[in-house]
């Protein structure tokens, strides 16, 4: 063999052993990165909303704690959420962990959907309960057990013009259900036959509710298997919401027949309206400049004082099927830091679930807000059935026809408790056969 013939043979050994070495790192290099992606936990977080566009921001904070752990966000719009679970449940194919609305919880505990975080909590450093606003963390409890923790907090309250109050000689918000009629019935005196005193759009049941829930009795009964809305006190709360429309200070009209809520306000088309935390922020984006000192907010009157709320908001639950539940209540223990979720309202106008939360920040001195705190201390859970959703639909549609046909308040009760006893006979049944099994 001549020399050039040598120096060929020698090349192509060495091209050969090039290409036997890339391939071996390579797969050396895939083996590792298999390694280490077998090294990654990784879980499913649903987020409803808006919520699903700002968690991500918080979530790093927590992969950077927890290198291990990758949290995959999947934004779920509220509209679609509820069927979306109901869907994923019967597939088999329900996240590791979910915001939920807490009126939902009581509906997928029936379905032994999510997990029990009783003995968590108790363990946890993070999570404590007494620090927890006592209506909100009771939302999360059905049968005396634990299914989910608080994440942020919703209740309805008033937001009042001041200078309107003030026209008519009145210097504070009212305080109960007389001082509240009273204003109400100076407003209008006021304000003329073509504004009134307060909104209750026919087309939503939050007041309906709240001042059910201000009577301190249980809005069904024996056991939660029928309406208990024929009960005198019940009955009360019925007439006081009617007399608002029988007395011409709030228009019949549903919240669709308004053009906005802000213009409305502005222009006194009502100076009472019932909300939410999240029109704080859009009241002082939409009011016009010469307006901001002319409106506020106040805790909702009661009977004979300050009166109870509903205790709305989003929990954080625990599948039953996740193989990462542990890791998931790590997440929630995160969310749960009061610094976390001060930074959550901060970015979501959110309101936090815990005392502690409200502390040393924004909160502790918007005068907007404080009213929400007050309110909070006296939410009060609904009944944690699953058939609740249904039950105040009906309620909507009930009082909406007894202000179109003029019923009293007596006949809404009995219509209402009609409706809820037809609602409630397959749990009627299922409870009796349960109990004759158990006996």
């Amino acid at each position: 063999m001549t020399i050039d013939g040598e120096k060929r043979l020698g090349k192509k050994h060495l091209a050969k052993f090039v290409v036997v070495m890339i391939v071996l790192i390579a797969m050396t290099v895939a083996c590792t990165n298999s390694s280490d992606q077998d090294d990654i936990v990784e879980i499913n977080f649903w987020a409803m909303g808006r919520e699903g566009e700002i968690v991500p921001e918080l979530l790093k904070g927590f992969e950077r704690e927890n290198p291990g752990v990758r949290v995959i966000v999947q934004q779920v719009p509220w509209t679609a959420a509820h069927e979306k679970l109901l869907t994923a449940f019967a597939g088999d194919a329900l996240p590791d962990i979910a915001q939920m609305g807490n009126t939902w919880i009581a509906e997928f505990t029936a379905l032994d959907a999510i997990a029990r975080l009783d003995e968590m909590t108790k363990a946890s450093s993070i999570i404590v309960k007494q620090d927890y606003f006592p209506g909100i963390w009771a939302t999360n409890i059905v049968n005396e057990a634990l299914y989910g923790v608080p994440w942020y907090v919703d209740t309805r309250l008033l937001f009042y013009r001041k200078d309107i109050l003030s026209a008519v000689g009145i210097d504070r918000p009212p305080r109960n259900w007389a001082e509240w009629m009273q204003a109400a019935t100076a407003v209008k005196q006021h304000v003329g036959k073509d504004n009134f005193a307060l909104s209750l759009p026919l087309n939503e049941f939050d007041m309906q509710v709240s001042l059910a829930l201000q009577q301190g009795v249980p809005l069904l009964r024996d056991g939660e298997r029928y309406g208990n809305f024929s009960s005198p006190k019940l009955v009360t709360s019925i007439d006081f919401y009617l007399d608002f429309f029988r007395k011409g200070l709030a228009p019949i009209f549903s919240e669709s027949h308004m053009s906005n809520v802000w213009d409305e306000f502005a222009r006194g088309y009502f100076t009472f309206y019932l909300s939410g935390p999240w029109n704080i922020g859009e009241f002082r984006r939409r009011l016009p400049r010469e307006m901001q000192d002319n409106w506020m907010t106040a805790i909702l009157p009661g009977p004979t004082g300050p009166g109870a709320s509903t205790a709305g908001g989003s929990s954080l639950v625990v599948f039953k099927h996740s193989v990462h539940r542990d890791v998931a209540f790590r997440l929630i223990e995160f969310l749960s830091r009061p610094e976390i979720q001060q930074q959550f309202y901060e970015i979501s106008g959110n309101l936090p679930p815990r005392r502690t939360s409200w502390l040393g920040n924004r909160l502790s001195t918007d005068p907007y807000v404080r009213a929400f705190m007050e309110q909070l201390e006296r939410a009060v859970p609904t009944p944690k059935i699953p058939e609740w959703e249904r039950i105040v639909q009906e309620l909507r549609m009930v009082t909406e026809r007894a202000v179109h046909e003029n019923w009293t308040a007596a006949q809404t009760a009995r219509e209402l408790d009609s409706r809820i006893d037809r609602i409630l006979e397959k749990r009627r049944w299922m409870l009796a056969r349960k109990e004759g099994d158990s006996s």
